[in-house]
């Protein structure tokens, strides 16, 4: 067998040297090298699981021909004996920007202007551009070439980092002998995206993550419509998208909520990307794993923060300690689930930091042969390159390194970084270990040299009676150079070439005298380590993972009890009133029963006496929990949706959950007078955010109307409306284009899938709601005729402070109000708010509701409704309605929740005191039957989130001791949002 594959080697070899040139040579005789290079007595890594000790690498022409124990050396073979030493395939990093001048900012004009694009035959969006092909910008950068060789990388997958479809990859091999003939391995590698627009493009759209997920979306679409030959004019950025749908796509997520939501686009298109990740997977592992998306994971760990100054570490937050203390971990906890990941240089501020974060990686517990295919077989793969890159299998390139030992050894030298066989020296095999311990003597006196330091750069200290002299050293091609000053600053200038044959050093001395004399160097002591026991010190202690993992998070997701509230007042927010001693009996998520004297039947029992229990408030209007909340970029961002832009994290979320809120409707701001999807959710803290929307939840939009749509509180001239006019006429052109649009999609022609119109026509169709954003009877009164006019009602006017002055036409319309309690003059149009509003709507038949629209208001919607009581003289009852089932109603939620009735969820709160009064607290608030507040459990977070704040301090204080690499401490607030933040 083995005189088979050597007979298959040497017939490859032999058909190379007949390999012909297909272009002239004038620069003088020269002939083609056809000698093989044999590496020999080596450990040998062909792959990271194939491993050959004592073994033989024979290359030639820059390939591969054999790596194994017993190989057959052709005459014509120049041999190494690298005996003791280790060879491993170099390292292949597939995210790079190597070589690729990433493209200009372009100059900032204004806010929220509505460019066109500035191409054309290309596609509609500036940022869209697959046209684009890194190997038309590529450029070698020899400086950059020789730090990726000196960090053990071979080869890199380089793209023009800018856009949202960026084009094209070119594989580059770092080889800095040759041109871009041998260097590039393939011009189009890979096709690359992100939801990042460019920054060299002015066109506005999009300015959200979700934007850009609908930019994604309309833009497979648009590339089947296009392939399926349904559009007469050329373009260029579609073919190119379709001409490279066949090469790896991989995907620049950056989080770990970004690689569920690409992840998402790619199922939907029957595409699996490759996701660039943010070091953060591990916080929501089980969903990374239910991706199946290969990841390229940069190894950015964050260096720890100096909180030695105790007010500055209040600065950090909990969140920010938690990543520092357990994102080491992330590679080992991915490979432990078996999600195939492979690493990057990208986000590393310095590529000379590679190694150190690799290895910390590996001391967190990320098994060495992980770490190895992370750097080598699974990038190969990934590209589709194994058999060429990635292992020394025979026929691959010549990619590997020599090293002195265990590549994961923090002591092993990395010395010859060899691409496409050629060699890259990165320190010197030959240089000679001169670290120790050595009797100095020159000129008749004695000193005391101690060598330390790495072995291929290597430091000296000079003692003279055990005091340190001031000196200077260098070591390389095996010659000293070592000068000095004694204590009686006399110069002494010594050089020497070290000797294999003896530990002793011997050399020439220039004397303070002016003669010329000699000295010797006497090794006393080998060099040590310092104590590598005490430098590992104990295994890295992890903190626990929080759901989610900030502060206030639970250690597990909560879980439905079946519940026995006994003797409580209850508050049905139904026509059964107010019950006074009475019990609710939780079973299954659901109210199961009503009455006095129930049994629990194994239930938890809570003593209710004296305490008030009601549904969960539900808060119609909301942007608590989200990413973003405007796409400002055109007058219709129908196809946005909020479900994409859900943050789970937000810590709104638990502070609403404190004042007694269940559920939201999460809405767009109101940036444009067609605005995008709503989210409507339970607030179900340390849940994902797929896990919070309502399932079957009802379809609804924000629409907007005022000031806010026609730009007229900021500089910006150039996007239609810039009038109350205006805003109509974007509603009537666009629902008149979404009838056209329905009426070709039921003719049967071929049409063009808009997610945009699509969502009109749900509208059309009544199977979406409006909810708009209001403040002006004129109109408030002329949205109503508009959706008259098109067969539809609107749904919901939102904050609608002039409502009082069009109830009854409102009553007539069927619409629903969702307002303030006591908002006004904040702003021009809402001069003629009055507190009376909310009382006026409801005694006028419109279904009203009060809502918060503020990160602060929703903790005390409580006491919000009870303003109607002062304001209007509403009863309780009803004005506790306006928080609880008149929302539900608004939302089309009211037979799920709302009200506390047998079947309904158990979304419900129990309170201290009435629920309308200032001093009420919620004690307990319970989603679907489990808690997810509970104030004597968050007595005790508190005091657990300060133990474990100083915890992690005190890690990081021992980190600045020991000498660890820190940051400054950082404050980072989450920007409360309003209606219109961008």
């Amino acid at each position: 067998m083995k005189m088979r594959l050597l007979a298959l080697a040497l017939l490859w070899c032999s058909a190379s040297l007949f390999a012909q040139e297909y272009f002239p040579k004038n620069d003088g005789v020269k002939s083609k090298n056809n000698n093989y290079t044999a590496f020999t007595n080596a450990k040998i890594y062909v792959t990271p699981t194939q491993v050959v000790d004592d073994g033989t690498l024979l290359i030639q022409h820059g390939k591969v021909v054999q790596a194994g124990k017993s190989v057959t050396l052709p005459k014509n073979t120049v041999v190494i004996d690298v005996a003791g030493k280790s060879i491993y395939p170099s390292f292949i990093d597939i995210y790079s920007g190597f070589g690729v001048e990433k493209p200009k900012r372009a100059p900032a004009n204004g806010r929220s202007a509505e460019y066109d694009a500035s191409r054309e035959g290309f596609y509609w969006n500036d940022h869209i551009m697959p046209e684009n092909a890194a190997v038309e910008k590529f450029k070698y950068d020899d400086k950059k070439a020789k730090e990726l060789r000196g960090a053990g990388f071979g080869v890199v997958n380089s793209h023009i980092q800018d856009g949202i479809a960026r084009g094209t990859g070119v594989l580059i091999a770092l080889n800095g002998e040759g041109d871009d003939s041998e260097r590039i391995l393939d011009d189009r590698s890979a096709q690359h995206f992100s939801f990042k627009k460019s920054v060299a493009k002015r066109q506005s759209y999009p300015t959200s993550l979700m934007g850009a997920m609908a930019l994604l979306r309309q833009m497979y679409y648009d590339a089947d419509w296009y392939a399926k030959g349904n559009v007469d004019t050329k373009d260029r950025s579609l073919e190119a998208l379709n001409e490279n749908k066949s090469l790896p796509q991989i995907f620049e997520g950056g989080d770990k909520g970004n690689i569920i939501r690409a992840d998402g686009i790619g199922d939907k298109f029957g595409i699996q990307y490759i996701i660039v990740g943010g070091g953060d997977e591990y916080e929501r592992i089980a969903d990374i794993k239910a991706t199946n998306a290969t990841l390229i994971l940069p190894l950015d760990f964050p260096d720890a923060y100096d909180v030695e100054n105790p007010y500055e570490a209040n600065y950090v937050s909990l969140a920010d300690m938690r990543h520092w203390n357990q994102a080491p971990a992330n590679p080992k906890i991915l490979a432990e689930n078996g999600v195939p990941f492979s690493f990057t240089t990208h986000g590393l501020k310095s590529t000379a930091d590679f190694k150190k974060k690799l290895m910390k990686a590996v001391t967190y517990g990320l098994p060495k042969t992980k770490a190895l295919e992370a750097l080598t077989t699974v990038p190969a793969g990934i590209l589709g390159k194994s058999s060429e890159i990635g292992s020394l299998q025979n026929g691959s390139y010549a990619n590997f390194l020599v090293t002195s030992g265990d590549l994961f050894d923090e002591n092993t030298t990395l010395y010859e970084n060899w691409v496409r066989g050629h060699k890259n020296v990165i320190n010197d095999m030959s240089l000679k270990d001169i670290r120790g311990a050595y009797n100095l003597t020159a000129g008749g006196k004695t000193f005391a040299l101690s060598v330390t330091g790495e072995s291929g750069k290597p430091k000296a200290e000079v003692k003279q009676d055990t005091v340190k002299l001031k000196s200077k050293f260098s070591y390389q091609n095996n010659w000293i150079e070592l000068s000095f000053a004694d204590k009686d600053e006399n110069n002494y200038r010594l050089t020497a070439l070290v000797m294999d044959t003896s530990d002793n050093i011997e050399g020439k001395a220039a004397l303070p005298n002016g003669n010329e004399g000699s000295f010797t160097a006497n090794k006393t002591a080998p060099f040590e380590e310092k104590e590598k026991e005490e430098k590992k010190e104990d295994e890295p202690e992890l903190v626990p993972v929080r759901f989610p993992n900030i502060a206030y998070g639970y250690d597990a997701i909560p879980k439905a009890e079946n519940t026995l509230f006994k003797n409580a007042t209850v508050w049905t927010s139904e026509a059964a009133g107010v019950l006074e001693n009475t019990d609710v009996l939780v079973k299954n998520g659901k109210i199961a029963k009503i009455g006095k004297d129930l049994n629990a039947g194994g239930a938890k029992v809570i003593d209710a006496a004296g305490k008030h229990l009601t549904a969960g408030i539900i808060d119609e209007h909301s942007h608590i929990a989200a990413l973003a909340i405007n796409e400002a970029g055109q007058n219709s961002s129908a196809e946005v949706r909020m479900e994409e832009v859900v943050d789970n994290e937000d810590k709104g979320i638990y502070h609403a959950l404190a004042g007694g809120v269940t559920s939201l409707q999460l809405l767009h701001g109101s940036a444009n007078p067609i605005g995008g999807q709503s989210a409507i959710m339970k607030l179900k803290w340390g849940e994902s955010a797929e896990n919070m929307i309502y399932d079957n939840s009802p379809k609804f939009i924000k629409f907007a109307l005022g000031e806010n749509v026609k730009q007229s509180n900021w500089n910006s001239f150039s996007r239609f409306p810039q009038t109350r006019m205006g805003v109509e006429q974007v509603f009537m052109n666009y629902f008149q284009r979404a009838k056209e649009y329905e009426t070709r999609k039921k003719s049967g022609q071929p049409y063009r899938y808009d997610e945009e119109m699509e969502t009109l026509v749900e509208i059309l169709n009544g199977e979406r709601f409006i909810s708009c954003h209001s403040y002006v009877q004129s109109e408030i009164n002329m949205m109503m005729k508009v959706a008259e006019k098109f067969g539809f009602r609107v749904n919901t006017f939102t904050h609608i402070l002039e409502g009082y002055k069009v109830a009854d036409k409102m009553a007539e319309h069927g619409v629903g109000a969702g307002t303030f309690s006591d908002w006004w003059a904040y702003k021009y149009e809402v001069r003629d708010a009055i507190p009376y509003n909310a009382a006026i709507m409801q005694r006028q038949g419109v279904v009203t509701a009060i809502n918060s629209d503020d990160a602060e208001m929703i903790r005390r919607l409580n006491q919000e409704a009870a303003k109607t009581i002062k304001y209007g003289g509403m009863s309780e009852e009803e004005a506790w309605k306006m928080v609880t089932i008149n929302p539900a109603k608004l939302l089309h939620l009211d037979d799920r929740t709302g009200s506390i009735k047998e079947g309904k969820d158990a979304d419900l709160v129990l309170w201290s005191d009435h629920p309308l009064s200032v001093s009420a607290k919620a004690e307990k608030t319970m989603i679907e039957g489990a808690t997810y507040f509970d104030l004597e459990k968050d007595r005790q977070m508190r005091e657990s989130v300060k133990q474990e704040r100083n915890k992690l301090i005190n890690m990081m204080l021992k980190e600045k001791v020991n000498g660890g690499k820190m940051q400054g401490p950082k404050m980072k607030k989450k920007e409360r949002m309003h209606c219109e933040s961008l």
